[in-house]
């Protein structure tokens, strides 16, 4: 299973950047994905997750209210608005073990590679 994350890049505090997270259809249509973001020498933290039929959502309370996740067939999205100075980070995308969301870093089987998102003040 290959996830290819894109749409990272540098902007100022208060713009918004869309992430997309590339997925192989026949191995992720049926699992709940989830993003991450990690910053050097922190834990992976969660950011929003959303299942198989996109019918549920869940986000960080950092992320909720500014940040939406969405999917179709074959891509995860993540949509940031008024985006700080502390959402700077590496974003990853993730395909989770079972259909529904989960904000555990431990049910995730499958991860992107990346992608850097730096936000300045």
């Amino acid at each position: 299973v290959q996830l290819q994350a894109s749409g990272g890049g540098l902007v100022q505090a208060g713009g918004s950047l869309r992430l997309s997270c590339a997925t192989s259809r026949r191995t992720s249509s049926n699992n709940g994905m989830g993003w991450f973001r990690q910053t050097p020498g922190m834990e992976r933290e969660f950011v929003a997750t959303i299942d198989w039929k996109g019918a549920y959502k869940y986000y960080s309370d950092s992320a909720k209210g500014r940040f939406t996740i969405s999917r179709d067939n074959t891509k995860v999205y993540l949509q940031m608005n008024s985006l700080k100075p502390e959402d700077t980070a590496v974003y990853y995308c993730a395909q989770a073990r079972s259909s529904s969301t989960s904000a555990e870093v431990a049910d995730y089987r499958y991860w992107g590679q990346g992608t850097q998102v730096t936000v300045s003040s």
